[in-house]
């Protein structure tokens, strides 16, 4: 029996109010997670795209002969990825650079600067860098996809 001028909860009102809340969290977290991994792949896709541009504009360069002779075995591609953040000397000048990369993105799905490389003489699905020169870039990620495809594919 209560008195008028108490108030509180019964334990049956906070058992019920527990499980509403439980159940409203349990519904919440697949989405959190839902949402932090369409963020990561984004961070990827965009990461991917900087870097691959970077290495187009470098081949597009070095075609053009803007970047002097190309090295043996590179074919017109840049040897490593630092090469894009430090610059080529443009030929013909005496100090001019072209920068095609202000830093390496940062892989998000492993959170490392460390990118899986392939060299224009590597097989297409290789998963090791032959050395020779940086034709494409892969996350070293082992993560699938939602629609099942791995990371390291796109």
């Amino acid at each position: 029996m209560r008195r008028k001028n108490q108030s509180g909860l019964t334990l049956v009102e906070l058992i019920v109010a527990f499980t509403i809340m439980s159940l409203l969290t349990a519904m919440a977290v697949p989405v959190a997670r839902y949402k932090v991994r369409r963020e990561r792949e984004k961070e990827l896709r965009y990461a991917l795209r900087e870097v691959r541009s970077a290495i187009d504009r470098y081949k597009d360069y070095s075609d053009q002969g803007l970047l002097g002779p190309p090295k043996m075995d590179a074919e017109g591609y840049p040897e490593n990825l630092q090469v894009l953040v430090e610059g080529v000397k443009l030929s013909g000048t005496v100090d001019k650079k072209v920068r095609f990369l202000r830093r390496i993105p940062k892989d998000p799905l492993t959170d490392s600067y460390e990118w899986g490389m392939r060299s224009m003489q590597d097989e297409p699905d290789s998963k090791s860098w032959g050395g020779q020169n940086v034709f494409d870039i892969y996350t070293k990620s082992t993560e699938k996809a939602a629609d099942g495809t791995p990371y390291s594919d796109w």
